[in-house]
């Protein structure tokens, strides 16, 4: 079913962008060759900040893949027959999600084969460990899922009972991928702003809303492109969703203040003083901040109330902005945030370089890569099978169009058919006169 997506229906614009994404493969491949050749010398990261970009983007993007749940459960354990056509782009979407994450930590240990010394040697007391199982077993979950999902709607049967049991053990696993990826900083007993048992709570509220954003902007993307509804209801309750997530994890955020400085702790506001005002001189992050602080106030002004929430246009400027606000906080300043302070009260700068910018945009080229494949062949499969998912498209001319352009394309020309009109005969001066 696969091929559906490389063969049906595809264009010339569809090819051009695989090939300039398989361009930033190859670049950001090379600049990986070039980390491994000469090492972590080439990054930003040094022995105070040991966790850069690459871990960051790996907690972001885990909160990614957690937010599909937002469908899967409602729809599986509760019937919401409303997501019954974008349960499959949860799924997918998933999928690119955790593969990037996963690239996210191959990138940052250096040699790939060090990954299986998790494995090999496996010490269950670490959390490390158990994120390296819990997330490779969601990633197949959603694979064998989302899959199995849609070949039953190409094939026009229902998915069996297995399907939906392996959807439903996807669901506890959604919420453990981002738990124990929480619990890998709130272990840390040195580090005053990772150490809170407020954090897998927060992790949790932001995937729930930035999955959902992201699939909302991934519904809004398709039907423009392809025509494909996801259906207002289904957009409605998601939008619901988003706004008492992002509403709940803002309000973490401030919690996070309070106690910072009401008790005036000074390790615990530190991090906090270093990101949003700066500290001891430093204050790279500090316009990165007012700028999330600007996509803060924006998202919440246009959820909260029910008419910008369910107006189109600016329901998808407020997902983009919750989007990019939680890559901000999460996965751009979040781990380096807590790693600046050193034991001395220093801050230990951190600066990105070319190679390590250069590596991120591969991953990132990856997962965009897997995501056009699968929702190509999403949107493939429900043309044939989902009527309903393209109610302005027209079909008689669809098809004539498709026929048109295969014959364009190999040559083949169609005479076209002159159909002779037999004049009446001429009536006999003998009938003439009979009337």
């Amino acid at each position: 079913m696969i091929e559906k997506a490389l063969v049906k229906r595809t264009s010339k614009s569809f090819w051009a962008w695989i090939m300039f994404l398989v361009a930033l493969i190859a670049v950001g491949f090379a600049a990986y060759i070039y980390q491994m050749t000469h090492g972590f010398a080439v990054t930003g990261l040094s022995r105070d900040i040991s966790w850069g970009l690459y871990i960051g983007h790996l907690t972001f993007f885990v909160g990614v893949a957690a937010g599909g749940v937002m469908i899967v459960l409602p729809y599986y354990l509760h019937n919401v027959k409303e997501y019954g056509r974008i349960t499959v782009v949860g799924e997918f979407l998933a999928i690119p999600a955790i593969i990037m994450a996963l690239l996210f930590v191959v990138v940052d240990i250096g040699s790939p084969m060090k990954l299986f010394n998790v494995y090999i040697y496996a010490t269950p007391h670490s959390m490390l460990f158990w994120d390296s199982v819990v997330l490779p077993c969601y990633l197949v979950l959603n694979l064998i899922v989302g899959y199995n999902v849609l070949q039953a709607e190409n094939k026009g049967v229902k998915y069996g009972k297995i399907v939906k049991a392996l959807a439903v053990l996807s669901i506890p696993f959604a919420f453990s991928i981002h738990i124990v990826t929480a619990f890998l900083y709130s272990g840390l007993p040195s580090r005053h702003y990772f150490l809170t048992a407020m954090l897998p709570a927060k992790f949790l509220a932001s995937a729930f809303a930035t999955g959902p954003s992201l699939i909302i902007l991934i519904c809004f993307i398709l039907k423009k492109l392809t025509g494909f509804d996801a259906g207002q209801k289904a957009i409605n309750n998601l939008a619901t969703t988003i706004a008492y997530a992002y509403t709940a994890t803002i309000f973490m955020v401030l919690c996070e203040f309070f106690v910072a400085f009401y008790s005036n702790v000074p390790g615990h506001k530190a991090a906090l003083q270093y990101l949003f005002f700066g500290l001891h001189g430093h204050s790279q992050f500090v316009p990165l901040m007012m700028f999330f602080v600007c996509l803060v106030v924006v998202s919440l002004v246009l959820l909260i109330p029910r008419q910008t929430r369910t107006n189109p246009m600016l329901l998808g400027i407020a997902c983009a902005c919750v989007f990019l606000s939680m890559y901000i906080e999460k996965g751009l300043t979040f781990v380096i945030g807590g790693l600046s302070e050193t034991p001395f009260g220093e801050i230990a700068a951190y600066h990105p370089t070319v190679p390590e910018v250069l590596i991120i945009v591969g991953v990132f080229a990856i997962g965009f890569l897997i995501a056009t494949i699968l929702f190509k062949l999403v949107v493939v499969v429900k043309k044939d099978r989902d009527v309903e998912a393209f109610p302005q498209e027209d079909r008689a001319g669809l098809a004539a169009r498709y026929v048109a352009e295969y014959n364009a394309a190999n040559g083949i020309v169609v005479e076209p058919k002159v159909v002779k009109v037999e004049e009446p005969a001429e009536e006999s001066d003998e009938t003439k006169e009979n009337e």
